[in-house]
């Protein structure tokens, strides 16, 4: 059996699975912040393990790591229910979010779901915060979002990775998919969370780990096998979309699940850099048919069916 690490007093983390990002409370005598909100479809849920560890106690601050939904689809119910909440996230979508430009964010083109939400203060890398009785150094970490950073306790050599490593991989390389470089940032974020060599790491998913250097290394030969094959990546890639939303609905026709499918821009996308050999209703069904296999969804009849771990 595998034992999560201890974490310093007044650090928790709720685990939270894939189609909500682990969500971080840190708290002092004075203040508490939340890392990151998770998926907007489990908002409700968010509201309640937060409730229930701050007994009573209001949320001051909201910090989000980088604007993907499953970060960040929480943070209008969490505005709503704390007027008084101080959100902050990364300088580079700062603008967008505040024209709430939706060609220019991702949920829309991804076909997620995120509510729009209020700002109050950048996240900038290079700048060190007090939260919950510890210091954390911001740092970009891009590849997986260009504009993604993680936060490092080195006091206790804790850091909040974000998606930038998990502890058997990392999240999709967004770049990549639109056609344009993110891979090396990957590998430059890599090698950042090798000098800043945590003891211990709080992923975007999964559980909390130890093992850094092990980390490293699966998640350098993971790397290693997209930049030999980026058309694997892309694969992988719709896969992960795919999957993403068929949690979101739980159970689905087949037909219906093609339609949204067919509609979404980022997989007509990526069907035109990647799939073109294939017709797009018949590349989305070989992927259909890999997730099957793999045991991610069941397919029984017209009806597709969501298998979370």
């Amino acid at each position: 059996m595998t034992f999560a690490p201890p974490l310093p007093d007044g650090v928790q983390v709720f685990e939270r699975g894939w189609l909500s990002s682990n969500n971080i409370l840190l708290t002092d005598a004075d203040s508490s912040t939340l890392v990151d909100s998770g998926y907007a479809t489990h908002a409700d849920q968010t509201l309640a393990l937060l409730e229930h560890a701050l007994t009573g106690r209001t949320l001051d601050r909201l910090v989000n790591t980088h604007l993907h939904s499953d970060h960040c689809g929480g943070n209008a119910a969490l505005q709503a229910r704390y007027p008084n909440l101080s959100t902050w996230i990364p300088p580079g979508l700062a603008e967008t979010i505040r024209a709430w430009r939706d060609d220019d964010l991702s949920y829309a083109p991804t076909g997620q779901t995120c509510p729009p939400f209020a700002i109050s203060e950048l996240l900038k890398p290079g700048s060190t915060q007090r939260w919950g009785a510890t210091d954390w150094e911001v740092h970009a970490a891009p590849g997986h979002d260009p504009h993604s950073v993680i936060l490092f306790n080195p006091e206790y050599r804790l850091l909040i990775s974000a998606d930038a490593l998990w502890q058997n991989g990392f999240g999709v390389v967004f770049p990549e998919l639109e056609g344009l470089a993110g891979f090396e940032d990957v590998a430059a974020s890599l090698d950042l969370i090798e000098r800043l060599n945590p003891h211990t790491i709080i992923p975007g998913h999964g559980p909390v780990f130890a093992d850094t250097p092990g980390a490293l290394q699966r998640a350098r030969k993971r790397l290693e096998s997209f930049v030999r094959a980026p058309d694997k990546h892309a694969r992988y890639g719709a896969k992960v979309l795919l999957k993403f939303k068929l949690q979101e609905f739980g159970r689905i026709s087949r037909t219906d699940f093609l339609a949204w499918a067919q509609s979404v821009p980022y997989m007509r996308s990526l069907h035109g850099l990647y799939g073109a050999d294939a017709p797009l209703d018949i590349w989305l069904a070989q992927l259909l048919a890999d997730l099957a296999q793999s045991g991610a969804l069941v397919a029984a009849g017209e009806l597709l069916e969501d298998v979370s771990a």
